[in-house]
């Protein structure tokens, strides 16, 4: 399995081996994109590990945002910093190449899309990403059990994926639990949606080594403590 930076670190190894403590991934969905260099630099400084980047295509979800554009622009402005994208799009095949040459060091597909998610987490590790398995809080695990061992990151939503600031649905927690007890030593599971310090307590505790964040991060006046409570130390 291929293995996946944040300042100080090589950018290929983020997500090659175990970590002692949760990964903190601010999701810039809800920075000010007015000020988006200031405050992801702002983030980084003061504790985050990583940079998340949600794609969305206003079919698979009802909402539309960023592209490969915005993504090269962050790696221009942060060359170290780990770039991590979760498509939620219909099509995430016609995206591998793009986000690739812009820069993105990961590209998280969903169970859900309308194509084979085992010949595209080959097409991803080719291009030079890590690769990454997503499933919605509805949909059954079945649909994504068969594929674990083909990808290093699965990818748990905790909300109904399209905007920010969505309540938990702790009932997810049980899909977590059940990819902890399946999962190899180099894998990850990452929690998006709803993380806070409080919910982000249960999401370690069901085995997540990756917290997505977003509102809970960068709507708090203290970017430094918010990072701490949310990574439990």
């Amino acid at each position: 399995m291929t293995s996946i930076s944040m300042p100080g670190h090589d950018r290929a190894s983020l997500f090659s081996a175990p970590r002692d403590a949760a990964m903190v991934a601010p999701s810039i969905l809800s920075a000010d994109f007015g000020r988006l260099e200031v405050e992801c630099k702002a983030v980084l400084d003061q504790g985050a590990d990583l940079l998340h980047l949600d794609v969305m295509d206003g079919h698979f979800v009802p909402n539309l945002s960023m592209g490969p554009a915005l993504c090269a622009s962050l790696r221009r402005h942060f060359p170290n910093t780990f770039l991590d994208v979760h498509m939620m799009v219909t099509h995430p095949g016609d995206f591998i190449e793009p986000f690739a040459k812009a820069g993105a060091d990961h590209f998280t597909i969903h169970v859900e899309c309308e194509e084979d998610p085992q010949s595209l987490a080959d097409a991803i590790r080719q291009s030079g990403m890590t690769a990454g398995l997503a499933i919605k809080p509805d949909t059954d695990f079945s649909r994504m059990e068969p594929l674990i061992d083909s990808f290093d990151l699965l990818l748990v939503m905790s909300v109904h994926p399209g905007f920010s600031g969505q309540a938990f649905i702790p009932e997810v927690l049980e899909t977590t639990r059940r990819l902890k007890a399946m999962i190899g030593p180099n894998q990850h599971i990452q929690m998006d949606g709803g993380v806070d310090p409080k919910t982000a307590i249960e999401c370690r505790q069901a085995g997540c080594d990756v917290l997505v964040a977003a509102s809970a991060i960068f709507k708090q006046d203290d970017y430094r403590q918010a990072i701490a409570e949310i990574r439990g130390s």
